[in-house]
């Protein structure tokens, strides 16, 4: 399947500088359909298929959360490029809030009425 929401360079660049490139497009593309899939249950609206008809604007905040999601992934599969672990580890935080923030802000029922998902 093909990532809809975000593509690989995305994530890259909030994995950080010092993310390894050990991490292929492959492995970016199943963690980025994995957190589509999430959204998806999420909003209980087919946001793959009805991709297209989404204003852009709303698109952004389903694209952040994927791609925080692939390179929180990335990062936790190699922190090894990482000048510490406590630098891997507050990458992985700061995408954890924003992923957190964006969560609440969907699970919101009047969000999704205005968003039309």
């Amino acid at each position: 399947m093909a990532t809809t929401m975000a593509i690989s360079g995305a994530a890259v660049l909030k994995a950080g500088a010092n993310v390894s490139t050990a991490v292929v497009d492959a492995n970016y593309n199943s963690w980025i359909e994995e957190a589509e899939g999430y959204l998806c249950n999420l909003t209980k609206y087919d946001l793959i298929t009805n991709w297209a008809s989404l204003n852009a604007v709303y698109k952004l905040i389903f694209t952040e959360y994927v791609s925080r999601y692939a390179a929180n992934e990335a990062i936790k599969y190699d922190m090894s490029g990482y000048t510490s672990r406590i630098e891997a580890e507050d990458l992985v935080n700061i995408n954890i809030f924003r992923m957190e923030e964006i969560n609440k802000l969907l699970e919101n029922a009047s969000v999704q009425d205005f968003m039309s998902v």
